[in-house]
């Protein structure tokens, strides 16, 4: 009996410790087989149909732009600071400097020479004009990044050298202000012999304001003289799809009279040079208005109906233009943009959502505006209304859209600038 017991005593606790040691063997789950199997193109619109998120906070809303004098103060303060002199746009322009008898030896073959790279150029062509250009001939400069530039100015100031007038007053030469008549008498001019040759500068020769046909066909026409020299700087990207091929590397020709001239097919005969100065574009972004976020680029942003820009395709005013305007008008229209300046400041207060450069959302009726007008007695009828709003819109200070009692009028100003227009005119 006590060996029975024992032998099951012990092989009771070694039949405990073997299930402790090894524990029985579970079996695997199966895998969940779903229903409904999504195929690729299936994934793909379910994650994109997902909607993104985007934080509502906005930089341009958190932080006030720079008007144009505190953007100066801010540079010139910084200047003086850390001592930005840019030696090596400096250097640069000193080497590039020894290239000015290739560039006069090249115009006077009958080329005309287009400047690119990266930089400001205006200083360094400036010198080449007047160090060496201006020994041999008239020089006329035309800053075509300036907003207001043209080829009437272009053509105006050359009829203005004297001994251009004088050409014109001695001999029956073509009458009228138009462009034609101009292109005429000019290329008769330097087609003598005893006038010495004309050296057209044009900084930025691609901007918006010289990149229509028109523009380039009568460029074309003065850079195909024999006597005429064109020296041009871009800086657009894109510049070089201005011309064609064609027109790229069409020669000048001698001895051509204006009536051949219609069946001349003018051109530039362009040689490329490589002007990488990597000077700041200062004077070239002089006019960009600070206190837009569109900045040198002119375009506000979409307005109402997804039209590009503004619907009249104005840029945003700046402040220091505002102001310039307000003080050039009478007292009736001061009040006027007085009271819509605070209608519009009223919208754009409880309009905090809505995008700071979208205007025409905020923009006031004409007969809402009108009815404020008359009841402030500022003007009494439709005409004296219109009056007022004539030299605003001249000046593009108030734009608006559609015709008539339902036309849209507001004032491209950020909220912040509008008010202090508004307050400078308080204090007035």
């Amino acid at each position: 009996m006590n060996d029975i017991n024992d032998w099951s005593e012990e092989e009771s606790s070694s039949d405990d410790n073997d299930q402790y040691d090894n524990p029985p063997q579970t079996r695997p789950k199966k895998a969940s087989i779903p229903t409904v199997l999504q195929a690729g193109f299936d994934s793909y619109f379910l994650h994109q149909g997902k909607l993104a998120k985007t934080s509502p906070t906005v930089f341009s809303t958190q932080v006030e732009p720079l008007s144009a004098e505190e953007y100066a103060d801010a540079i010139k303060s910084a200047s003086e600071k850390y001592n930005l002199t840019y030696p090596a746009s400096s250097a640069i322009q000193e080497s590039l400097a020894h290239q000015f008898r290739r560039f006069l030896l090249e115009l006077e073959q009958g080329f005309n020479l287009l400047f690119y790279g990266y930089g400001s150029k205006r200083a360094l062509l400036n010198r080449f004009a007047t160090e060496v250009c201006s020994k041999r001939g008239h020089v006329i400069v035309l800053n075509g990044s300036q907003p207001k530039a043209s080829i009437k100015d272009l053509l105006t100031a050359i009829e203005a050298i004297p001994v251009v007038q004088k050409f014109i007053e001695s001999t029956d030469a073509p009458t009228g202000s138009s462009n034609e008549p101009q292109l005429a008498r000019i290329r008769a001019c330097f087609s003598s012999s005893d006038v010495k040759p004309l050296f057209l500068l044009i900084h930025n020769i691609d901007s918006p304001n010289l990149r229509s046909p028109k523009v380039k066909s009568k460029l074309a026409t003065l850079a195909s003289h024999t006597r005429i020299h064109l020296i041009a700087s871009i800086d657009h990207v894109n510049a070089p799809l201005l011309w064609t091929s064609t027109e790229c590397s069409t020669r000048k020709r001698e001895n051509i009279d204006e009536e051949s001239l219609s069946y001349h097919v003018p051109g530039f005969s362009w040689l490329w040079h490589d002007l990488t100065t990597m000077a700041p574009y200062d004077f070239e972004l002089a006019h960009a208005d600070r206190s837009s976020y569109a900045g040198a680029s002119g375009n506000a942003r979409t307005g109402r109906g997804g039209s590009t820009g503004l619907a009249t395709g104005n840029t945003v005013m700046s402040e220091s233009a505002a102001q310039h305007i307000l003080a050039a008008v009478t007292q009736k229209a001061k009040k006027m943009f007085k009271l819509m300046a605070t209608k519009q400041l009223a919208v754009m207060e409880d309009g905090e959502g809505k995008a700071q450069d979208d205007f025409e959302s905020y923009g006031t009726s004409y007969d809402t505006l009108f009815t404020s007008v008359r009841d402030n007695f500022i003007a009494t009828n439709d005409t004296a209304m219109k009056t007022l709003l004539g030299e605003f819109r001249d000046h593009n200070l108030i734009v608006g859209t559609g015709t008539g009692g339902a036309e849209i009028l507001w004032i491209p100003m950020r909220r912040e600038r509008l008010s202090k227009v508004v307050k400078g005119l308080d204090v007035e």
